[in-house]
């Protein structure tokens, strides 16, 4: 029931700057757990950062003191805001909603936004 849609993603040179979004829908957002998976060619799915209803964030170690993630409960959106990109970022960013339904977490995906660093 919940749709996600990624957007913002593109080519950028190293070193630049990218902030991703993902409007949800829904009415009870402000209640789903959020967050940013990337898929790099021939590699595993990654969780590269999450960002709780009550705020709490992590992230992967390779990314951290350069990615961002917030979210705007008002707006149904969730933001990755990427700064100091590296080619090794190259990937499909893929937004996840995790929710809660019949006592279990349920998890809802983005079609994925294409992010490409050059060197």
């Amino acid at each position: 029931q919940v749709q996600l849609v990624e957007s913002g993603g593109g080519l950028v040179q190293h070193g630049g700057s990218l902030r991703l979004s993902c409007a949800a829908s829904g009415s009870f957002f402000s209640t789903y757990g959020m967050a940013w998976y990337r898929q790099a060619p021939g590699k595993q799915l990654e969780l590269v950062a999450s960002i709780t209803s009550g705020l709490s964030t992590n992230y992967v170690d390779s990314v951290k003191g350069r990615f961002t993630i917030s979210r705007d409960n008002t707006r149904n959106t969730v933001y990755l805001q990427m700064s100091s990109l590296k080619p090794e970022d190259t990937a499909v960013y893929h937004c996840n909603a995790k929710r809660a339904l019949w006592g279990k977490a349920v998890d809802y995906w983005g079609q994925g936004t294409q992010v490409t660093v050059s060197s």
